[in-house]
């Protein structure tokens, strides 16, 4: 499981879920007769605090598990997290009518009140979130990666490294006999320049996307979630060929406002 795959729409979820639940044990109704009063919470009927309280919690923890998993996981063919918006929907809408059609002499209490503002929070942020960019963007940053050592390039204390020792010309090099002088290497003026190298690079994507296997095929074998640096090791037209954590490689076809790092 991934954390940082989670976005701020799941962030919303995350603390109206919070929020029911509390509210749960607040008063749902409360009543006052010939002097005497009384209240009860939800949990003094389990159909309302499982039913309606839990049902809300339960689409909301739904929603957050197939978020954080590597591919979205399906029961009798459909996504958990379809499901887990249906609950909150389906809660939101018993809040409702049980906020309007409250029985004479009955009045509504602070747990009613506040579950329906957390049941609408929760259903409309688990709807908006696919839609909304501004909801779609990491909950928690990225940290900054460690920079790769470009293909090719000394491990530190080699030539050319800031902190080596650089020996005198005409020094002898370890393993030459001493006084045996370097015999410098011929080149060639007029052999053409080859093209820069690609230098790895880490980078983050602004949105889910999809990543496709080497092979060209259509269906991807992966999906990039914002939030995660991947590696970038080579350039594939205008996508970029991935390594992703588990070593699986694939190709990103939209390389697009992608963030990059060093």
């Amino acid at each position: 499981m991934n954390i940082r795959s989670l976005t701020r729409g799941d962030g919303v979820v995350i603390g109206a879920a919070v929020l029911l639940f509390i509210a749960s044990f607040l008063d749902y109704y409360s009543y006052s007769m010939s002097g005497y009063s009384s209240s009860q919470n939800a949990w003094e009927s389990l159909g309302t605090g499982l039913g309606i309280y839990m049902g809300a919690v339960i689409g909301a923890a739904l929603i957050v598990l197939n978020r954080c998993l590597p591919q979205p996981r399906k029961v009798a063919g459909l996504d958990l997290g379809t499901i887990g918006v249906g609950f909150t929907v389906l809660s939101a809408w018993i809040f409702f009518w049980s906020l309007v059609d409250v029985p004479d002499g009955i009045d509504a209490g602070a747990g009613l009140i506040l579950g329906f503002i957390g049941a609408l929070v929760l259903a409309a942020a688990a709807v908006a979130t696919p839609l909304v960019p501004a909801l779609q963007a990491a909950l928690v940053p990225a940290p900054r990666p460690v920079a790769p050592q470009p293909y090719g390039a000394q491990p530190p204390g080699g030539y050319g490294y800031p902190g080596a020792q650089q020996q005198p010309y005409g020094a002898p090099q370890p393993g030459q006999p001493y006084g045996a002088q370097q015999t410098p290497q011929p080149t060639d003026a007029a052999a053409p320049q080859s093209a820069a190298p690609f230098s790895p690079f880490w980078y983050a994507v602004p949105a889910p996307r999809p990543l496709f296997g080497e092979d060209g095929a259509p269906t991807p074998i992966a999906e990039l979630s914002p939030g995660v640096w991947y590696l970038a090791v080579e350039q594939r037209g205008q996508g970029l060929l991935t390594e992703m954590q588990d070593g699986r490689r694939g190709v990103l076809q939209d390389a697009s406002d992608i963030q990059r790092g060093a």
